[in-house]
């Protein structure tokens, strides 16, 4: 039987190696959590008292994949309209891509999950199902964002899995700064839906998420800050407002 030279071997182990350290060097995971005042999601009073949100995140170049959840901090009464969304799981995916110079795209694609929502993670069925909806909901969606010299960003998303009203929603977001303080303004409207008029609160093309955040960093030590942020958002087509505080670890 011929023999294979150990020098191929450790060029295989040196190659091996190598390949790994380049992969390791783009490779990036981060994690961390915000604790908001009350749970506001799109102009959506989804939670309406104290929440935890955990986060975290897995990025290799442009592609990314991570988990976010929301829980809240008090015990919701079982007859609380919203309790079946007190606590909630998301799984996302995206990849991003320079589009000329100044301009960057990104595709994700977002599983909605709720786990007190009385059904089995693994339940997949669609409203098509005769056993009903599934525990998920899947929603595509593309950002287009500009860069420091035009802080703008236009977004859009579909839901594409287990809405029978494919409820589509569309956002501006214009960030700016002021000293040390960060300033983010943003207006969302939803295109509404005949067939589940719900989940963005309008059966019709309405203006449900329009707002201002503002955010800086508190300095506690010299090596320590903590970023803290407030957030006035208002839902025209529901004539409603909310106050958010929320603080980032």
């Amino acid at each position: 039987m011929k023999r294979i030279s150990p020098y191929f071997f450790t060029l295989l182990l040196i190659t091996t190696f190598s390949n790994t350290c380049f992969f390791a060097q783009d490779l990036s995971l981060n994690a961390g959590s915000d604790f908001v005042s009350r749970y506001i999601w799109r102009g959506m009073d989804v939670n309406n008292q104290p929440n935890v949100q955990p986060y975290m995140t897995l990025k290799y170049t442009s592609l990314q994949f991570g988990f976010w959840g929301s829980y809240g901090l008090s015990h919701l009464n079982s007859n609380d309209e919203n309790s079946s969304f007190g606590h909630e799981i998301d799984t996302w995916l995206s990849y991003s891509f320079g589009l000329g110079k100044s301009l960057t795209v990104t595709a994700l694609i977002t599983d909605y999950y709720y786990p007190n929502g009385g059904i089995k993670i693994g339940n997949f069925n669609n409203y098509d199902n005769t056993n009903g909806p599934g525990a998920h909901t899947l929603e595509a969606g593309a950002v287009v964002a500009g860069d420091e010299s035009f802080p703008l960003s236009l977004s859009c998303y579909l839901n594409i899995y287990n809405d029978r009203g494919k409820n589509a929603y569309f956002q501006a977001d214009y960030s700016t700064a002021v000293n040390d303080i960060n300033i983010g303004m943003f207006l969302g409207a939803a295109a509404g839906s005949k067939d589940n008029p719900d989940y963005y609160g309008t059966d019709k093309f309405n203006i449900v998420n329009l707002g201002i955040k503002i955010s800086k960093s508190l300095k506690i030590t010299e090596t320590f800050s903590l970023p803290v942020y407030c957030s006035y958002i208002l839902n025209p087509s529901r004539e409603i407002s909310f106050l958010v505080f929320g603080i980032s670890i």
